[in-house]
């Protein structure tokens, strides 16, 4: 079994928010540091909000850390936590900072079947071209029961 870390992606959301608390947890039952990513998005030339990239990289610090607070209420046991706030597009970040871990661990968000074919997904890159085992929590959506399921592997199999 690898020794590397778990990787789980964040983003503010509920759905990441069950990741990062379902990867605390494996993180802790098998000792291994979990690392906690969250990609940013910053263009000069797009941004008319006449903000600073170190204002981005400050904004996504502070959903790291207020995720982790979240996630740890109640919490006896802790894992190693390292934070990793990328520039750039989520799976492409997820991707690269999984390389060489146990495990990575996404969200899954509900959209269309059209959008997700289309646009793509974070999950469904990460899913296709991650070098690692990927786990992808599936959106709450009152047709789950919140377990994780692994990629390849069917919910209730």
């Amino acid at each position: 079994m690898n020794a590397g870390p778990i990787v789980v992606g964040v983003d503010g959301t509920p759905t990441g928010d069950r990741a990062l608390r379902w990867a605390m947890d494996e993180a802790a039952r098998r000792g291994l540091p979990l690392h906690v990513v969250n990609a940013y998005s910053y263009e000069p030339l797009a941004d008319w909000a006449m903000t600073s990239e170190q204002d981005a990289r400050d904004r996504s610090e502070a959903l790291v850390d207020d995720a982790l607070r979240a996630a740890s209420v109640g919490r006896l046991e802790f894992p190693r936590i390292i934070r990793h706030c990328v520039r750039g597009p989520a799976a492409e970040a997820l991707e690269a900072q999984a390389r060489g871990a146990s495990v990575l661990v996404v969200a899954a968000h509900s959209g269309s079947r059209l959008r997700q074919v289309l646009l793509g997904s974070t999950s469904a890159h990460c899913v296709r071209h991650a070098t690692v085992p990927v786990v992808v929590l599936p959106p709450n959506d009152g047709q789950h029961d919140g377990t994780a399921v692994g990629a390849g592997q069917e919910a209730g199999r």
